[in-house]
């Protein structure tokens, strides 16, 4: 009944559905797209599908105690029909891993575009091929086992509580192979975050400050150094609370971008002005958090351009970003900033043409010297002075050698 019950709903539903879009079918063509995005749809959908099933379990139980009333045997061995279920699951669970790897695993990022990264890639990579060969050969032997020893009348169950050795393999081995994994991770770490000062390849010394929900970046200038910093210092001009009482801050400058040196150290500080952000360039396989009253580091070597990756990538529109691994709030997604790697030169290039973070404004509160900027009037009067000097020295010139003469 209750199986007519579903299939006259439906058949009434569908009959009243053609109906109505027969009916529209000459004024505008029905979209569904709509109805299959809403939520009810789906839970109806699922509810349906608990109801079939209900249905199926109903029936087969009729069944079962049909028989038991007629004095028959069990008409469907269930201990063989979950052994069954259960290989087919082993089946399907082992291609969903291969469809995983080959599926999902051409969607993670290219090569490390970092020196550190590599390694990072290694280390990971000997965990995931370790714990995958756990996984299978442990589910193989889980699965196997209930297929091959399910219940049966035949045989009766061996009562096996303990075996000392089983427990030391499998105590000893996890615990062997979890130390190696754990030492590669601290070594790496150390070579990550403990380097040794080299004086011939000095780090190029680049401030980052996170907020809600934007990246400021500082750049150091000519001396190389970036200056320092003072929260009680900060108003509406002075985002970043910079101390114009250190000499280095004077030639800071401000940047809309993170533009690199391929195969040079870059040493990053990292703050933040309101709530935890994370610093984080997956392709250089760099993340790290900033917190708030605390100053971090991160220092790594970028290895490829962006023209590079572009080309590795075969993406002409490929760009490295920086982005906030934290949610951090509303427009948390819209937290990045463009990252460029380029040569040398073009670094320089770049540098040259970026904007002192030290205004005029800002020199006027902190009582600075302005310095005087050549308008175009005074340009012309000084341009115009130096061709009358120029032409009286002429000349004057001119009447010393004929004096010289005579």
């Amino acid at each position: 009944m209750a199986a007519l019950a579903v299939i006259f709903t439906v058949f009434s539903s569908a009959n009243a559905f053609a109906q109505e879009a027969a009916a529209a079918a000459t004024a505008k063509p029905v979209d569904m797209g709509p109805i299959h995005k809403t939520a009810a749809f789906y839970v109806l959908l699922f509810l349906l599908l608990c109801l079939f099933i209900a249905i199926v379990g109903k029936a087969l139980k009729v069944y079962e105690l049909t028989r038991e009333t007629q004095g028959k045997s069990e008409g469907i061995n269930w201990n063989t029909v979950n052994a069954v279920l259960f290989a087919l699951f082993l089946i399907v669970g082992l291609y969903g891993v291969y469809w995983e790897y080959t599926v999902h695993g051409s969607m993670i990022l290219p090569e490390a575009a970092s020196e550190h990264g590599v390694r990072i890639d290694e280390m990971f990579n000997l965990t995931l091929i370790i714990t995958t060969i756990v996984f299978i050969l442990t589910h193989i032997v889980l699965f196997v086992f209930a297929y091959i020893y399910r219940s049966s009348d035949k045989r009766k169950a061996y009562y096996y509580p303990h075996n000392n050795t089983i427990e030391k393999i499998w105590t000893i081995v996890p615990a062997l192979v979890l130390t190696l994994l754990v030492l590669k991770g601290f070594l790496t770490w150390r070579s990550i975050f403990y380097k040794a000062e080299d004086a011939n390849n000095r780090p190029i010394n680049i401030e980052v400050t996170s907020s809600q929900f934007l990246w400021d970046i500082r750049y150091p200038g000519p001396d190389a150094i970036v200056g320092k910093r003072n929260y009680k210092l900060t108003t509406a001009i002075n985002g970043l609370g910079i101390d114009f009482n250190d000499k280095n801050s004077l030639d800071d400058l401000i940047a809309d971008e993170i533009v690199l040196p391929v195969g040079k150290p870059v040493r990053f500080t990292l703050a933040s002005k309101d709530v935890i952000h994370s610093f984080y360039m997956p392709h250089f396989r760099v993340q790290l958090n900033t917190v708030p009253g605390m100053v971090s580091y991160f220092e790594f070597t970028p290895t490829v351009t962006t023209e590079e990756m572009r080309t590795k990538t075969n993406d002409p529109k490929f760009n490295y970003i920086l982005l906030c691994a934290k949610i951090c709030g509303t427009n948390h997604f819209n937290m990045q900033k463009n990252v460029r790697i380029v040569s040398d030169a073009e670094y320089k290039e770049w540098l040259a043409a970026q904007t002192p973070y030290l205004t005029n404004d800002l020199r006027k509160a902190f009582n600075l010297p302005i310095p005087v900027e050549a308008t175009p009037a005074a340009t012309e009067e000084a341009q115009a002075a130096d061709t009358t000097a120029t032409a009286a020295a002429v000349k004057l010139d001119v009447k010393n050698q004929i004096a010289l003469k005579k």
